[in-house]
């Protein structure tokens, strides 16, 4: 257990700029790099947040060690959203090399729900084979017992023979959880009810937008579902949108770039990976986005923003240093 009183500083070497960082309980500072712990920068990307029983679990790209070796997936943890532990790599590649998730198979994007129905924890993944570029285009799934993993492969498919790329995940008030999906090459987005058990996808699966998106991040707000992309541009960051919705299955309706500040045409460089709901705090939700290094993926920045809604609207303004009491009510 980390004491409440603690801050950790630590610093990060990037090229020949040392820089330290502090982060305090719920402390956020958005372009600074931010280390775990153990000093080490969170090397957790494309990921998502699972919250239970007040503790937090953020599942992530693994990149230490180079792109698509072994380990896949990492999980850290924290009590307070700013202060992570290192629980280490949860999902590893195989060394079949006739299994699908072998050895230089692409991982990306890992998202994690516990199954009511099973009583397992199941994450959910995009899947490039081994040796075929980006030409697979499946959707993965593994299952563990506990949180904390290991997660075990259980087989990958193309959801309703679709392709399926940036994905996301998204569990409703009514316990129906869904899949939101890049297909077509990325030029469709796409979603899908799930089996009563998370493992697979049923047919009621429609089509949200054709324009060209990735990088899905849905949440929902009294009764409205949002849903924050990214353009597709590689690397290179670009002006987000998001749509609305008053069902999960649409119609969905487009919005222009919801950033306000400095960058905020790149999404302050940055591309969405997921919203984080504050528990305890009626419409309150922290933006995640990962600031792409290609030279350095291990090492590609974290951006945690609030964000702001207004009637039907949303911002996501910049702020250097923010801390959860931008969520209090007037």
């Amino acid at each position: 257990m980390i004491p409440k009183t603690i801050t950790f500083c630590a610093a990060i070497t990037i090229g020949l700029l040392t820089v330290s960082s502090a982060f305090a309980k719920d402390e956020f500072r958005p372009g600074v790099p931010w280390l775990d712990t153990d000093g080490v920068h969170i090397d957790a990307h494309g990921g998502a947040i699972l919250c239970e029983s007040n503790t937090f679990y953020w599942f992530g790209e693994l990149q230490n060690g180079g792109h698509r070796r072994l380990p896949a997936v990492s999980a850290f943890t924290s009590t307070n959203r700013s202060q992570w532990k290192n629980g280490g790599a949860v999902l590893t590649r195989s060394e079949d090399t006739n299994s699908d998730f072998s050895r230089g198979c692409t991982v990306e994007r890992p998202k994690v729900l516990h199954s009511p129905k099973t009583g397992k924890y199941v994450m959910w993944l995009h899947l490039e084979l081994a040796g075929r570029s980006y030409n697979a285009a499946r959707v993965a799934v593994a299952v563990s017992d506990t949180v904390t993993g290991p997660y075990h492969y259980v087989n990958s498919f193309r959801p309703n023979g679709n392709m399926s790329r940036d994905m996301n995940l998204f569990l409703d008030d009514d316990g129906k959880d869904y899949e939101i999906y890049a297909a077509s090459d990325t030029y469709d987005m796409r979603i899908y009810q799930m089996s009563d058990d998370f493992l697979s996808a049923t047919t009621n699966d429609v089509m949200i937008a054709s324009d060209h998106r990735e990088a899905p991040a849905p949440f929902k707000h009294h009764g409205r579902y949002y849903l924050i992309t990214s353009a597709c541009t590689g690397f290179a960051s670009n002006p987000a949108n998001y749509y609305t919705a008053d069902r999960m299955v649409g119609p969905w309706t487009a919005h222009p770039n919801p950033c306000v500040g400095p960058k905020a045409n790149t999404t302050f460089d940055g591309q969405s990976t997921f919203v984080l709901p504050v528990p305890g705090k009626d419409g309150a939700f922290i933006f995640m986005a990962d600031r792409w290094e290609p030279r350095d993926l291990k090492n590609s920045g974290h951006i945690w923003l609030p964000v702001e809604i207004k009637g039907e609207g949303l911002t996501i303004p910049w702020r250097d240093h923010w801390d959860l009491s931008v969520f209090a009510k007037p």
